[in-house]
């Protein structure tokens, strides 16, 4: 069926969204036009533009914030000697779910993979370098995702990291091999914390 073109155009924004196919792109379309009152259109559009606007990267660790420290570097109750260091924003929420760490993060953004051309210079290990140096940091725990990529990545970090004298552990059990940590529940992770394991 042919739509008009401004359904069309929708649509095939929708569809340039994770996990929304045509199908789920027209439903989408289909509930907002028949189903939901302008102002909430309106409001929507208007949480999408703040989203943008408003939201960016922590200055120290790289996780999401409003500001430019997080709530988790701000917080001065975090243990500061502990830091996780993860491949994604989106892996700090899957382990604070969990509810079982009280340390910090430095957030990678990526993982090394040079089948797409991203290599250890594209991601946030220089000041991961830095902040173990700088701010006195006893314990680094990786957690980065048990994917080949993140393996590698894994494996290079402690290179790095092994000759600057702190604990260093690897996240332990509880996350299936090639698994991502966006998608383990709250108690694999808590579970995979507790588990981890000295290099």
């Amino acid at each position: 069926m042919n739509y008009p073109l401004t359904i069309e155009r929708l649509i095939q924004e929708l569809i340039k969204l994770p996990g929304i196919g045509r199908r789920s792109a027209e439903r989408i379309v289909f509930h907002l036009l028949n189903n939901s009152p302008k102002d909430d259109i309106v409001l929507l559009s208007q949480r999408l533009i703040e989203l943008k606007d408003k939201v960016r990267l922590c200055n120290r660790c790289h996780n999401l914030s409003e500001d430019d420290e997080c709530s988790i570097c701000s917080n001065s109750q975090r243990n500061r000697g502990i830091l996780c260091v993860v491949e994604r924003p989106n892996d700090v929420t899957s382990i604070e779910k969990a509810g079982t760490f009280n340390g910090l993060y430095h957030v990678l953004l990526g993982a090394i993979d040079p089948l797409e051309g991203r290599g250890p210079a594209q991601l946030k290990i220089d000041s991961l370098i830095q902040r173990i140096k700088q701010e006195n940091i006893q314990e680094v725990i990786i957690a980065t995702d048990s994917d080949t990529e993140g393996e590698t990545t894994a494996l290079y970090l402690t290179k790095l990291i092994k000759p600057l004298e702190v604990c260093l552990s690897r996240i332990g059990l509880g996350l299936p091999v090639g698994s991502n940590l966006e998608y383990a529940d709250s108690a694999t992770l808590s579970k995979a914390l507790e588990a981890r394991r000295i290099i």
